[in-house]
């Protein structure tokens, strides 16, 4: 199985920054992408970053220009990051983890999700 383990958010006055991470461990056979997903409430799901593992990136145009995504692979396990800046109280929300990744050379492409992390921004 894959364990993602999230990190970094918080509450922070508008403007301000903040960094996400997540970790993911276990038995990745291959790891295929990683991103950043967030729910405001009331509101539906929704794609913040992503990143392919040749490192290719890719932001919603909501958070272009502020958001940038990352990773550092380690030799058993792989962080996501997201550094986020220039923070509005839109971008309030659980902001979750997400990865696509096999567990073995049989087994196809599964996702795996973090626990969620509040990130709330103060006007």
């Amino acid at each position: 199985q894959v364990q993602l383990v999230e990190s970094g958010g918080g509450l922070v006055q508008a403007w301000g920054s903040l960094r996400l991470s997540c970790l993911a461990s276990g038995s990745i056979f291959r790891l295929f992408a990683m991103g950043w997903y967030r729910q405001a409430p009331g509101k539906q799901c929704e794609l913040v970053a992503h990143i392919t593992d040749g490192g290719s990136t890719n932001v919603a145009d909501s958070v272009k220009g502020r958001f940038t995504i990352s990773r550092d692979n380690a030799k058993n396990t792989v962080t996501v990051y997201l550094q986020m800046n220039s923070l509005k109280p839109e971008d309030t929300a659980v902001y979750y983890c997400n990865v696509v990744a096999k567990i073995a050379a049989s087994e196809r492409p599964d996702n795996y999700w973090g626990q969620g992390t509040q990130v709330t921004v103060s006007s």
